[in-house]
């Protein structure tokens, strides 16, 4: 009799309250059945069509030979079409996946479970974090997930990971969370901190789930790292508490991710460096500098100083530290643990995106210039976020360089120091210089930390 009681106790609980191994002989005969089908519904399969251009001939960017042949070799049009996966995340259709499914799309169709087709539009992509946010028009009453506090999960948890691998079909895959905060590892476009798992990710996961054993959303599967080409074992997935800022500002009505900017630069704190700092054992991020508009220095934070925590969370490096500042959200402030001097200190740091002052004065070079079509803008802390740029750039910047510009070698991001010798401060400095008469051009370039010049006859 209590045989049969403990067992109508184990069917009796479709979800468990705590997240846990098997515990006997009956629950692992049940396996992850009564899981794949409250969860499945929810994920998505992503059709998405771009049109991308295809060179005929090899000189049809350079000006120089494009004079010669006119439109003799035109770029041709060709459709290319992508394949991914997401997953629902509210009744009315708000869909997550990974950007490079369907990014610069022209047109994307989802595909549910139950055979229903819907039309989407973006409402949110970041190239960088590799994840897009859709919405499905006119949807109502949609299955989808919850999401989970993904700082929460701990390595060893038994994972779900859904999706259509290869185009054969939605299929699922058991494995473990095998690590966590995975912020070295730069995943095909994304940057930035993941979850690894070791349950099969294929080609044509990108943006399906990965869900615990209570059926909750802990990250978007994005990439794996192989060789072959096949499943490895060793998967990535972005976080949970990430997606959930993206949708926070995709309903916000912002088209492009917005990050906090911290305006600082470090390095993660190794054991050679814990002794001199006062630290008892490695770890953290040493502050090498800080812009003038940091909020970081803003605070009181200076060269030297050691970040430890982020919002009670530890960091160790940069990217990590950027992702707890990203979860925690624009607008709010974040208090920020650090050690000066063999003390540990907190204090908020206010989370806001980088600020656009002095004005960056765009210009664009008319077909009278030298360089007709080359693009600039004045250097500000918006365009140092932007560009990557080091915090000590001022200056001009290169946008676009536009079809000479691009033939005499400048890329976006470039700042031009000098030009034809003299010192560039603005861009009305650039737009004067390249639009009087001159046989010779010398462009003296900051690329990164490298000094590149470049000289041209006219």
């Amino acid at each position: 009799m209590l045989r049969i009681l403990s067992v109508l106790l184990i069917l009796a609980t479709p979800v468990w309250s705590d997240t846990r191994v098997p515990q006997s002989q009956m629950e692992i005969q049940l396996g992850f059945a009564p899981l794949v089908k409250q969860a499945a519904p929810a994920v998505v399969n992503i059709y998405a069509k771009r049109i991308v251009a295809e060179r005929s001939s090899p000189f049809q960017n350079d000006p120089f030979f494009r004079q010669f042949f006119g439109n003799l070799g035109q770029p041709r049009q060709r459709v290319q079409n992508s394949l991914g996966s997401g997953v629902i995340l509210s009744g009315d259709g708000i869909v997550v996946t990974n950007y490079h499914v369907v990014g610069e799309a022209t047109e994307i169709r989802v595909v549910l479970t139950d055979r229903r087709e819907f039309d989407a539009q973006v409402m949110l992509s970041d190239q960088e974090s590799d994840l897009a946010v859709l919405q499905l028009e006119g949807a109502e009453d949609m299955p989808h997930l919850t999401l989970r506090d993904s700082d929460r999960v701990e390595v060893g948890e038994l994972v779900l990971a859904i999706g259509n691998p290869f185009g054969v079909g939605q299929t699922v895959s058991s494995g473990i969370v095998s690590g966590l905060a995975r912020s070295g590892a730069a995943v095909g476009s994304a940057r930035g901190y993941f979850l690894q798992t070791d349950a099969a990710i294929n080609p044509g996961n990108s943006g399906g789930a990965l869900i615990d054993v209570n059926g909750r959303l802990i990250g978007v599967n994005t990439r794996i790292l192989t060789r072959s080409g096949g499943s490895n074992g060793i998967g990535f997935a972005i976080p949970a508490n990430l997606v959930a800022q993206f949708v926070a500002q995709a309903r916000a009505g912002n088209p492009a991710f917005q990050r906090p900017w911290a305006g600082m630069s470090g390095q993660p704190v190794d054991a050679d460096m814990a002794a001199g700092l006062g630290l008892d054992l490695p770890g953290g991020i040493v502050l090498s500098q800080l812009h003038p508009d940091s909020p970081f220095a803003e605070a009181g934070l200076r060269s030297g100083d050691v970040v430890l925590r982020v919002d009670g969370e530890t960091v160790n490096t940069p990217a990590e530290m950027l992702f707890r500042m990203s979860v925690a959200g624009l607008g709010t402030e974040a208090q920020i643990a650090f050690v000066r001097g063999g003390q540990e200190r907190v204090v908020p740091v206010p989370l806001r995106i980088a600020p656009e002052t002095p004005g960056r004065d765009r210009r664009v070079l008319s077909d009278r210039s030298v360089l007709p079509g080359l693009t600039v803008a004045n250097v500000n802390p918006g365009v140092l976020a932007e560009f990557g740029l080091p915090l000590s750039a001022v200056g001009v910047v290169v946008e676009a360089p536009g079809p000479y510009g691009a033939r005499a070698g400048l890329r976006p991001g470039d700042i031009l120091a000098r030009i034809n010798g003299e010192d560039i401060q603005t861009t009305q400095d650039v737009h004067t210089i390249l639009n009087s008469r001159m046989k010779t051009l010398s462009l003296d370039v900051q690329r990164g930390l490298k000094r590149v010049r470049m000289r041209f006859r006219l």
